[in-house]
């Protein structure tokens, strides 16, 4: 799906013509076709919709109503027990440990929540705070997911990846399932494994030709080993449950790991939005759905236009991938010497003559539901209206604090 820059420009100011900036917007054209992609890239595997990259509950809704998505990969359990008790689904996997008693203590007294949430462990310890919060005999089962570490260890210390598990043989699998399952008051029903050195990592990094051609040859190499390990380590683990569910992969490895033949369910969501770090992967682009928009308030200068606000700045190292782009009208781009700023940022090019106080940039988040955290609403974008829908710090939630 592509259409003409200036014409989304004008279609995005038409249709939130009325709003006051910042404002946040999805188109969902875009957004649909993103996600009809992912289903075709999944070697028909289902897909489970990332929350952590959409953060609006009215979003999650029109994914998981689509063919080929089901259940939610929540990044907090306070979200996920939201997420049950609003009807959004019954199936969520909560993708990080929690330590969280009032949430753990919800959880383990609901047999509602209990049959419709998993947590992730990767060490008996998880085990040893739900016990804490609620005694193994006074609680329903509550369901466990095993993290495996997926990063690639060629040789000695080397380590390429995230740093997740610590499990991350086969042995070490087997080992902490037969220990979870000794465990009374809990089922280990599933396991996940996040390969970030291939899912999370471009191997097109702009104007870095040597460090692409690394990245692709460390993938072409790390992504056998998962496979060998991966298919391992869930035999290992069957040996000791019956495990309903394997989960792998995100947004960049879609395709690779619905290709893996132990893999039963792959992740995604950041491809929803199309945020510009996908911008450096060569498999698949997604088509830029997710924007915001900032007013002129200044010409300084030819050749320059100043914007109120934009230093919407993305987690992970602190380069220049982490910051958003000016991307409507084409030919912005950031003065070097400030950059996204606090309260004002220049922009320079040729197209900065065309603009006056009060006309818009739009410009795209490096992530994806990051730009969620700026924004009490995102507006929908149908065509050239607009209808909005709250996001999660708009409906009074802040799950990371």
């Amino acid at each position: 799906m592509i259409e003409d820059r200036t014409a989304l420009k004008e279609r995005l100011d038409r249709a939130t013509a009325h709003l006051e900036t910042p404002v946040a917007a999805v188109d969902l054209a875009a957004f649909d076709d993103n996600a009809d992609q992912l289903v075709a890239r999944s070697q028909g595997k289902p897909l489970r919709v990332a929350s952590k990259s959409v953060r609006c509950r009215t979003l999650l809704e029109r994914v998981l109503a689509r063919p080929g998505w089901h259940g939610v990969m929540a990044y907090a359990l306070p979200e996920a027990i939201w997420l049950v008790r609003t009807g959004l689904t019954d199936d969520v996997l909560v993708a990080y440990p929690s330590v969280d008693r009032t949430a753990l203590r919800e959880l383990t007294t609901d047999p509602k929540l209990a049959a419709a949430i998993t947590i992730m462990v990767d060490h008996p310890s998880h085990l040893d705070l739900v016990d804490q919060v609620t005694p193994p005999g006074d609680r329903p089962a509550v369901r466990l997911c095993l993290d495996l570490d997926s990063s690639w260890r060629p040789a000695g210390p080397l380590h390429l990846g995230v740093r997740r598990s610590p499990v991350h043989s086969a042995g070490q699998a087997s080992a902490l399932a037969r220990r979870l399952v000794a465990r009374p008051g809990f089922a280990l029903v599933g396991m996940m494994s996040y390969e970030a050195q291939i899912a999370g990592l471009g191997d097109l990094p702009p104007g870095q030709a040597l460090r692409g051609r690394a990245i692709r040859l460390m993938q072409s190499r790390s992504f056998p080993e998962i496979l060998r390990r991966r298919a391992e380590a869930v035999t290992a683990v069957r040996e000791h449950a019956d495990l309903e569910f394997v989960n792998a992969g995100g947004t960049g490895s879609v395709a690779a790991s619905g290709s893996d033949p132990v893999v039963t369910e792959v992740t995604a969501g950041s491809g929803l939005y199309g945020p510009t770090l996908f911008d450096a992967y060569s498999a698949w682009r997604p088509t830029p759905a997710a924007f915001f928009a900032l007013s002129v308030v200044r010409r300084p200068a030819p050749r320059i236009a100043t914007v109120l606000g934009g230093g919407w700045i993305a987690s992970g190292p602190a380069e220049t991938s982490r910051q958003p782009t000016p991307y409507l009208p084409a030919g912005l781009k950031f003065k070097p010497d400030e950059g996204p700023g606090e309260v004002q940022t220049p922009l320079v090019g040729a197209v900065a003559d065309t603009l006056r106080p009060g006309d818009r940039v739009w410009f795209r988040h490096a992530k994806a539901g990051e730009l969620c955290e700026h924004v009490n609403e995102l507006q929908l974008i149908d065509g050239s209206s607009a209808a909005p829908a709250p996001t999660y710090r708009g409906e009074g939630h802040a799950f990371l604090g």
